[in-house]
C-alpha cells in the first residue's frame, strides 16, 4: 500500500464497472457479479456460483491523466489436488481502446478442488496490488482495466496518480450474450481475447459477457435475468452443456428452448437475437454425454475429456450436438415467421471440420487462444459486417 501524497485514492463503485449485472458490497470492497442477487439465490450449484462471480467481460472504466495505476484486489484462485498450480489471472489494461499492459496479483484467497472426489477447500488469504506504472501516456484518457476472465476477483481500491472520474458512455451498441465455458473465455490468453471481447471490439459494441462455465443449462432464472438487462443486440449460444451434464432428453429440450427465447423476447420484443450452435466438438458429434475427464496425465496438468454416452441412445431421446443443432435451426425457423429479428448462426462457421485439424481442441472440449482468436474473427464478420444479424442495428449506432 502507498501512502505518498501523490496517490489519488478512489473507492471501486458500480459506477466504475461495466459488464456486471450486480455489484456486491463486501467488507472490503465490492464484488462484481454476472449474475444478480434474486438470480443467485435460485441457484444451489457450486459451479454456477463460482462461474458468475469469475468476471469474464467486467472491466473497470474511467477517464484520469494519471500515469500510474494500482488496484488491490483479493483474488480467488483454484488449486487442483494433484495438478501443476495454474497461472494467475490476468489483468489487461486499455487505453483509448488499445491494449498497452497487462499484469497479475499475487496472494489472494485458494479455492483447492479435489476433482477425483469432487470436494473443495476455501482458505483466506490477503490482497494483492496490481500496478501499471510505466505505459501509460500523458494526457486525458479513457482507460479500461478489463479483469480475470477465469478468476474471482473482489476489489478493494484503486490508487491513481492523478484524479479519476467515470468514463462517458461510449455511445455503442450494447452486446449481450449468454453461453458456456467457451463463451466465459475458458483457454483464452486473456480477458480481452475471449472469442466475446475480440468480437466485441472489432465489431465496435459494449459487451456484457454472461458466458457461464458449465451452465448454459436454460436455466429460467439466466433467461430472466437476459429479459431484464438492457441490451440492443443478444445472442444465445447453447448445447455443448445440455449434452456433457446430460441434463435433458430431446423432448425437454425443445420446449425448455421456447420458454428460454419467450422470457428473452418478453423484455426484449424487438431486438435483434441470435441463436448460435455448439461449435464442431468430435467427441459429442454424435456421441451422448455425459462428458468425463480422464485424469491419466493430470500430473502433468493435462485433462481430456471423453463422451460416456452411447450413440444408440439418440433413438431414446438423448442429446448429441447434431440432435441439438438440427432442433435449434428448426426452432428458429419455425419462430422466425413471426418474429423477423430472430436469427441463427451453426457455430461450426465458428470453429468447424478445418478448424479441429489445424487447432484441435486441447481436452476435446475447449477451444485454446488461437482458437479463441479465430472464433471471434469469424463471429464479427458474421454477425455485425452487411448482411449479418447485429449489422443494421450496429451501423445505424455508426451513422
Amino acid at each position: 500500500m502507498h501512502t505518498d501524497q501523490h496517490w489519488t485514492t478512489t473507492p471501486v463503485t458500480a459506477e466504475l464497472l461495466r459488464g456486471a449485472l450486480d455489484v456486491e458490497r463486501t467488507e472490503r470492497g465490492v464484488m462484481p457479479h454476472r449474475l444478480p442477487a434474486w438470480a443467485r439465490a435460485q441457484n444451489n450449484d457450486g459451479q454456477l456460483a463460482m462461474a458468475e462471480s469469475q468476471p469474464s467481460g467486467v472491466r473497470l472504466a474511467f477517464r484520469t491523466r494519471a500515469t500510474a495505476v494500482e488496484l488491490d484486489t483479493l483474488p480467488t484462485k483454484r488449486v487442483y489436488v494433484g495438478a501443476p498450480p495454474r497461472p494467475d489471472g490476468v489483468y489487461e489494461l486499455l487505453v483509448d481502446g488499445s491494449p498497452v499492459d497487462r499484469a497479475s496479483a499475487s496472494g489472494g484467497n485458494t479455492l483447492t478442488i479435489d476433482m477425483t472426489t469432487g470436494t473443495t477447500e476455501y482458505t483466506a488469504g490477503q490482497p494483492g496490488t496490481v500496478r501499471f506504472t510505466e505505459r501509460l501516456p500523458d494526457g486525458m484518457k479513457d482507460v479500461e482495466i478489463w479483469l480475470p476472465h477465469n478468476e474471482t476477483t473482489e476489489l478493494l481500491v484503486l490508487r491513481t496518480d492523478a484524479p479519476v472520474e467515470p468514463a462517458p458512455a461510449s455511445g455503442r451498441k450494447v452486446w449481450l450474450h449468454h453461453g458456456s465455458s467457451i463463451s466465459h473465455g475458458s483457454d483464452a490468453a486473456g480477458p480481452t481475447t475471449t472469442w466475446p471481447a475480440l468480437a466485441a471490439s472489432l465489431g465496435g459494441v459494449e459487451l456484457i459477457n454472461l458466458g457461464l462455465a458449465g451452465s448454459a443449462l436454460l436455466d429460467p432464472f439466466t433467461a430472466r435475468a437476459l429479459r431484464d438487462t438492457p441490451a440492443d443486440l443478444i445472442s444465445i449460444k447453447m448445447g455443448i452443456n445440455l449434452v456433457n451434464a446430460d441434463a435433458m432428453r430431446l423432448r425437454a429440450f425443445t420446449p425448455a428452448m421456447h420458454g428460454f427465447l419467450d422470457t428473452v423476447r418478453e423484455g426484449h420484443p424487438d431486438t435483434p437475437l441470435l441463436v448460435v450452435s455448439p461449435i464442431l466438438c468430435p467427441v459429442h458429434e454424435d456421441t451422448p454425454g455425459p462428458s468425463a475427464p480422464d485424469f491419466s496425465g493430470f500430473s502433468e496438468g493435462r485433462i481430456v475429456f471423453k463422451a460416456m454416452g452411447d450413440p444408440a441412445e439418440r433413438a431414446s431421446g438423448k442429446l448429441t450436438l447434431n440432435v441439438i443443432r438440427d432442433e435449434l435451426a428448426r426452432i428458429v425457423r419455425q419462430r422466425a415467421a413471426d418474429d423477423p429479428n430472430l436469427y441463427y448462426l451453426d457455430g461450426r462457421e465458428l470453429y468447424g471440420t478445418e478448424d479441429a485439424a489445424e487447432l484441435p481442441l486441447p481436452d476435446q472440449l475447449h477451444p485454446d487462444a488461437a482458437a479463441h482468436r479465430r472464433m471471434g474473427e469469424r463471429f464479427a464478420e458474421r454477425a455485425f459486417t452487411p448482411g449479418g444479424a447485429f449489422a443494421d442495428a450496429v451501423f445505424t449506432a455508426a451513422g
